[in-house]
């Protein structure tokens, strides 16, 4: 069997312009390799009203258990002015030891180093221990409607066992081996309105002005301690994004003032404890402001913990002899697509160093391409004997 080699097909992804949600033929291209080392396929497009319809690849080996998914995703944020880029981001080029790109980095560069790493262990290891399965989604970087969150339930209807799951989500800050993510703070975003009275700004005791009142809200929301952090999270934190008040004139109160702030929360709490937490502020605010609010929640996801168990310990074992680095185990940042795998496996974050994701330029190290690729192997082999 001919192995794939990690940067060719690294190179080969960053060709499709698979701009969220845009698929660009990315599916196909990669269901067909994915055959040929003898993966049963199948994509999956979902749609939902008010969402663009998006593709998705679930592919499997294997029918024993344990089952070992590696997941990601190979939609892209847009390059932005192609002019500031040094090469044309959808061909990509070797400078200086470094895969220039859009997508090198975050993460067609990691889905190229575990379908590697697959093929180069299938070539040595005909028969083994389990299943080896892939889940690549076309929403991670969009709405994430249509993504990993609707193959998860796909996956659950089928009664599709998954052990363990890596996501190849770039987890490192400066150095590859420097950090597993075994678990993500929820995130909760909220829309606030507050509704006063409009009038003359020379005659405020016949208006109510719902900047006033909304200025007050949001200094409570900022003062709340809601923790000081865990032994695995950071202290939960709450940062206004938006303040809005619709109104061309200088000499009038408006009658209208919005808000908007996002909540970034540990396991002390849930999306449901937070919400009734500030509910009772806006309540108890606009009562004595004799003013009206509308709040509106979107939740992205829970705060979760995958707790070390064995398999943590055996990927923290062999990233370390591979990079002579001991990774820390991490529950920092944003969001990923393992906040929906979680409802059906155990897992954890390892991929590369997340330093140029998103920007101009983006890159990948050849030399820590290679190491991945090598990780992601032997990762294999250990839970696989």
């Amino acid at each position: 069997m001919k192995t794939l080699n990690e940067l060719k097909l690294a190179k080969e992804l960053i060709r499709f312009p698979s701009i969220t949600p845009t698929d660009a033929g990315v599916m196909k291209f990669l269901e067909k390799k994915l055959k040929k080392l003898g993966f049963k396929t199948k994509i999956l497009e979902f749609k939902e009203k008010g969402f663009q319809p998006v593709k998705n690849l679930y592919a499997r080996l294997g029918s024993k258990e344990p089952n070992f998914m590696f997941a990601g995703h190979v939609d892209i944020v847009p390059p932005g002015n192609i002019k500031d880029w040094t090469i044309n981001p959808f061909k990509p080029s070797i400078k200086k030891g470094h895969l220039i790109g859009r997508g090198a980095n975050d993460m067609k560069s990691s889905v190229a180093a575990f379908v590697s790493a697959v093929s180069t262990f299938l070539s040595k290891n005909k028969k083994f221990n389990g299943s080896i399965s892939l889940l690549i989604t076309g929403d991670e970087e969009g709405d994430a409607v249509n993504g990993t969150k609707k193959v998860v339930d796909y996956l659950k209807k089928r009664k599709e066992k998954i052990n363990f799951c890596l996501v190849g989500e770039p987890t490192n800050p400066n150095k590859l081996g420097e950090m597993i993510k075994i678990g993500r703070r929820g995130s909760l975003t909220g829309k606030l309105n507050i509704f006063g009275q409009q009038g003359h700004v020379a005659y405020p005791h016949r208006a109510n002005n719902p900047s006033t009142i909304i200025v007050k809200i949001l200094k409570e929301l900022k003062d709340i301690k809601f923790d000081r952090g865990s032994k695995n999270f950071q202290p939960t934190n709450l940062e206004v994004t938006k303040i809005n008040i619709n109104n061309n004139a200088d000499n009038v109160i408006p009658a209208m003032a919005e808000a908007t702030f996002n909540i970034r929360f540990n396991n002390k709490h849930s999306s449901n404890s937070i919400k009734n937490r500030l509910n009772k502020i806006f309540k108890k605010i606009t009562k004595k402001n004799r003013s009206k609010f509308k709040i509106d929640y979107r939740v992205s996801g829970e705060a979760f913990l995958t707790k070390p168990n064995e398999t943590t310990h055996m990927i923290q074992n062999i990233i370390k002899k591979v990079t002579k680095i001991k990774p820390k185990l991490s529950t920092t940042g944003g969001t990923s697509d393992l906040r929906f795998i979680r409802k059906i496996s155990p897992g954890l974050e390892f991929g590369l160093v997340g330093k140029t994701m998103h920007k101009v330029d983006e890159a990948v190290s050849l030399k820590d391409l290679k190491n991945l690729k090598k990780i992601y192997e032997n990762i294999l082999i250990n839970y696989l004997k």
